[in-house]
């Protein structure tokens, strides 16, 4: 295979004049070839343009400059370094960190090469929410969110974004207008240019491809389709976009046997979930300013992994608030067997499900200190005299005072815990929780 760069050849940076000698090839796409390579002994990616698509995207040098001099939004980004050149070659590419070995591709997660549980699952797209907010706060646009452009650690839920050569200023015009199935109807129809609002409708398509491992315009009008052509997709995504679970019109419900990801995933997630995508593809289809946007997600995302508990057979399950109002027993999507609850945290109208692994951050115990989880504040033990009996130990270096279910109030000091017992208060300082069971 005949490759633009070949390995041992040597390329330069244009800020630096760092000389990078290029290792091995790692693959191709539609803008050029990507390397892997070193410089000054650590390993990097680079990124190298087919002449033909410098010469169609003119303002490519200009935008990765522009993506340079701002820098990178968060360490999630594989954001370009630095142009490289060759002397005498009009051609170009940038340097960019280089994945590591962990990281799986949305692709491999819609087809199981990657089974993550779904803490980790959530952490991926709560941390996808909170890098396209900092993205789009520096005034950027995506422009092409697919899930090619997404990777994440099955173990940990880390995310990394890569083809960030596409990125631009926010409504700026460009060659790339994004990719089929995740563009936001405007830009299907050719009616605006990529802009943040097109951005918040593909990062729902992508969240809701990882949670539902489905497309959430394919459904009935998507399997009658016989020609798969330009024009059904542009009907299909762009003048007649319809939610697969639009609570007013089921012409596009999923089929089954064609769509079952859809229904069992569907069904399994809490009706808060539910109504937050609802909202992403009935009005938000249409309602570009009213678009779900990334705080929001944000919120939404940390109540999902908050609503986590186990089955006896260890399966990962939601706890919904909705549902448990009712009489209807619950029962696991693994074993179906008919779950038990956990103890429970009320915070603010928001649950926290009280597993025996269940840590609290700052943004559960401080309402001034909304996103913060750098340090936990409180976690989940087991009595060390007694194994039936669990606990919520005070991890901070701030006392809690507690109301038992007798009023009666008692002071918890840092290390010592709090039994979990149903009727009891905590007030964390200036957050107040009562656990249930």
């Amino acid at each position: 295979m005949s490759t633009l760069l070949q390995n041992k050849q040597i390329i330069y940076g244009e800020l630096t004049g760092q000389s990078y000698t290029i290792d091995s090839f790692l693959g191709a796409g539609t803008q050029g070839e990507v390397y892997r390579a070193h410089a000054s002994g650590q390993e990097v990616a680079i990124k190298w343009y087919f002449p033909h698509y410098i010469q169609n995207d003119m303002q490519l040098r200009q935008r990765l400059e522009n993506a340079i001099r701002k820098g990178s939004p968060d360490n999630n980004f594989l954001w370009p370094l630095e142009l490289v050149a060759l002397p005498n070659n009009a051609g170009f590419g940038y340097v960019m960190p280089l994945r590591p070995s962990n990281f799986k591709s949305i692709v491999d997660l819609m087809r199981r090469r990657a089974e993550p549980s779904f803490d980790a699952l959530i952490s991926a797209c709560l941390q996808l929410s909170e890098s396209f907010l900092q993205l789009h706060a520096k005034g950027l646009c995506y422009r092409d969110i697919n899930f090619n452009n997404v990777f994440f650690d099955p173990n940990t839920g880390e995310i990394l974004i890569c083809d960030n050569d596409n990125v631009d200023v926010n409504g700026a015009t460009g060659a790339i207008n994004g990719t089929p199935r995740f563009m936001a109807p405007e830009l299907v129809r050719g009616d605006e240019a990529p802009n943040t609002e097109s951005d918040l409708f593909s990062l729902a398509i992508l969240l809701f491809y990882m949670l539902m491992l489905h497309h959430p315009l394919e459904g009935k009008k998507e399997a009658s389709i016989r020609c798969f052509d330009q024009s059904a997709m542009n009907k299909l995504y762009g003048t007649e976009p319809l939610f697969i679970f639009d609570p007013q019109d089921n012409s596009n419900a999923p089929v089954a046997g064609l769509h079952d990801n859809a229904l069992v995933y569907w069904a399994l997630y809490p009706q808060f979930l539910r109504d937050v995508f609802t909202r992403a593809f009935t009005s938000g289809i249409n309602d570009q300013h009213g678009r779900i946007r990334e705080n929001e997600w944000r919120v939404i995302l940390i109540n999902l992994r908050d609503s986590i508990f186990y089955c006896r057979c260890g399966a990962q399950n939601f706890y919904d608030a909705d549902s448990s109002k009712t009489d209807i027993t619950q029962h696991c999507w693994a074993c179906n067997r008919a779950l038990v609850y956990p103890p429970r945290l009320h915070i603010n109208n928001t649950v926290v499900m009280l597993n025996h692994n269940t840590l609290l951050y700052r943004h559960h115990t401080d309402q001034t200190q909304k996103f913060n989880f750098s340090e936990p504040q409180a976690a989940v033990n087991r009595h060390p005299q007694d194994p039936n009996r669990w606990g919520l130990q005070n991890i901070s270096s701030q006392a809690w005072t507690i109301t038992l279910s007798d009023n009666s109030v008692k002071i918890v000091d840092p290390q010592r815990s709090v039994n979990l017992a149903a009727g009891v208060s905590i007030n964390f300082g200036n957050t107040l929780a009562d656990i249930r069971v």
